[in-house]
This record gives structure tokens, C-alpha cells and sequence, in this order.
């Protein structure tokens, strides 16, 4: 209850008006297309090996609903949050010492409403703008040699192993005076191992991996300064070959961490979550795909249980082979 009354108290001498901002209190820790989607991830065939030189464009559109579990000391009941994110990738592969490597850039957009009760006040919220880039690095340590389109047409995928490194670049819109953003206003880090095998038309992925975040020094209210310890990442996925680029996925994921601290103030928000999809992958033309994906959660502590509907479109070209 006291620390309730200082969430108010807060709100109040910002904005000189009890409620005016009340907002604020209502999306602590929530911003679209960015923080909230740490640990969450549910990508199939991150590991799959391609020939030197392949680039890919690819159009993705997802619609996430649900409710969101915060901090249970605030005095936010009934949280729900609807967003949309629209994004646009690059992916390169290249020749790494002999090695099958790959680097994707990735630029979303994202838009939402946000809407729930505090302290008995039914409050609503609505933001659009862009989120934070990512640029992720992967190479092939071990079944993944780099190979030329002619010879990749001959290569029999079995065990691979691999290693990335992702980083999310604060480049998203972001307001001080506000707790929801696009972006995060601060440089988020994974690196991951990833194991795949294959036996004919089934294939197992397995990923672990952490994120860590830099410290936010422009946290709602001004100068405010937000930490956030580092989320553990596990992630799964049973897929099915019914032919060359047709592939049906099942997919799972477990996160724990997280806890944040804001100005010294630890808060009670560590997460210990995961999710639950299906992922569909259907070729269209020689250059041209598409990719439909499900996902809700299965065991949410504290963060977002959301429901995802999300579809992509790739278009794939070979350049010179490495």
C-alpha cells in the first residue's frame, strides 16, 4: 500500500494534476515492439545453413493481444494491451574461415493501445512509432561448412551446431516523460547456442541463451534511472519437411530474470515464462515465400500473456558466391 501511494504521489508531482498522467503508472515496464518481446522470441530454423551469397528480403506483419502481468504492489488491475508491429529485414550469408555465416538487420514500426484500471481509474493510452533495431550475427561452428550454391545442392543437412550474437540498437522513439515507448532508450545483448539435428523429414532445434541490458538513465520520471538483470533463454522446436522450403514447426520457449530496479528500488517483477506456437513455411515461387506463425502464452509469472498472429513475406535472391 505505501509503495502504491508513492506510485500516486509520483504521477502527482510530475504533472501537477492527481490523474493527468496516470498513464504513466499504467504501462510501467511496457513498451511496444521492444523490451516486452525479450525472452519471447520464437524463430524455427535460426541455425539453417544457406549457401555463400544468398540475401534475403522479408516483410513481416504480427498482432499481439492480451493481458499483461506488472509488478503486483502497483495499483493496476485488468492491464490489456493490443499492438501491432510491421518490419523490414536483410539477411546476408558469407563465407566466416571456412564457415557458413549470416548477418540480418531488422528495422520494426509498432503501434498499440493500452488499457486497464489504477487505483479505480479506468485508463487508456494509444502509441505508434518506430521500436528498436536488432542486428543479429551467426556462424556455424560444427555440420555447416560454407559452401557454393553448387555445392549446396548436393549437402545432406544432419548435426549442426552454432553460435549468434544479437544486439538491439536503441534507435526506436522515446519520450522521458513517458514510461510506454517504441523503444527502450537503452542497448540490449544475447548470445545464444544453438543445436539442431536432422533424421529425414523431422528436425529438432534447440537454443539457450541470455540477454543484458545498459541501464536507462532517462526513465519515467525524468532522470530516473532504470536497470534490468539478465533473462535466461531456452527455446525448442519439433519441425516437419513435407518437402524442400514446405515445413510445419511446433515451437516452445521457457525465460527466467529480468528483475528490474529503478533508482535503487528493486521491484517485484522477475519473470519466469514461457510460450507455445506453431509455425507454417510455405514456398510460393523460386524467389518468393510467405510464413504464418501462432504463439500465446503457456506460463506467464509476470510479463505479457499475449496471443500472436504474425505473417511474413521473404523474397530470396543468390548473389556472387563468396
Amino acid at each position: 500500500m505505501h509503495q502504491a501511494t508513492g506510485v500516486k504521489r509520483s504521477i502527482h508531482a510530475f504533472t501537477g494534476r492527481k490523474y493527468t498522467l496516470v498513464q504513466a503508472a499504467l504501462i510501467t515496464g511496457i513498451c511496444f515492439g521492444g523490451p516486452v518481446a525479450f525472452g519471447q522470441d520464437l524463430a524455427p530454423r535460426a541455425y539453417l545453413i544457406t549457401p555463400t551469397g544468398a540475401n534475403a528480403v522479408t516483410l513481416s506483419y504480427s498482432f499481439n493481444d492480451g493481458s499483461v502481468f506488472v509488478d503486483p504492489s502497483l495499483p493496476i488491475e485488468d492491464l490489456k494491451i493490443t499492438f501491432q508491429t510491421q518490419a523490414i529485414s536483410y539477411y546476408h550469408s558469407y563465407n566466416l574461415w571456412g564457415r557458413s555465416a549470416n548477418i540480418t538487420f531488422l528495422i520494426p514500426y509498432a503501434l498499440g493501445n493500452a488499457n486497464g484500471t489504477v487505483a479505480g481509474s479506468p485508463t487508456k493510452v494509444y502509441r505508434s512509432g518506430l521500436a528498436d533495431s536488432r542486428i543479429r550475427f551467426a556462424t556455424n561452428l560444427k555440420g555447416g561448412p560454407a559452401l557454393s550454391p553448387s555445392g549446396f545442392s548436393s549437402w545432406q543437412e544432419k548435426s549442426l551446431i552454432g553460435v549468434s550474437f544479437t544486439a538491439v540498437v536503441p534507435t526506436g522513439q522515446y519520450d522521458p516523460a513517458r514510461v510506454m515507448n517504441g523503444g527502450a532508450n537503452r542497448w540490449a545483448f544475447k548470445p545464444e547456442v544453438g543445436l539442431s539435428r536432422r533424421w529425414g523429414h523431422w528436425v529438432l532445434d534447440s537454443y539457450a541463451g541470455a540477454w543484458f541490458f545498459t541501464p536507462n538513465d532517462q526513465y519515467f520520471p525524468r532522470n530516473s534511472v532504470r536497470t534490468q538483470q539478465p533473462i535466461g533463454v531456452g527455446e525448442g522446436h519439433l519441425t516437419f519437411y513435407a518437402r524442400p522450403r514446405l515445413w510445419v514447426s511446433l515451437d516452445g520457449n521457457f525465460w527466467i530474470g529480468g528483475r528490474s530496479t529503478v533508482n535503487g528500488q528493486k521491484n517485484s517483477d522477475e519473470q519466469r515464462n514461457s510460450r507455445t506456437g506453431v509455425t507454417v513455411a510455405i514456398p510460393m515461387t523460386q524467389h518468393q515465400s510467405v510464413k504464418l506463425s501462432y504463439a500465446k502464452g503457456a506460463y506467464v509469472r509476470i510479463g505479457g500473456n499475449y496471443t500472436t498472429i504474425s505473417a511474413a513475406w521473404q523474397f530470396s535472391w543468390l548473389g556472387k558466391s563468396e
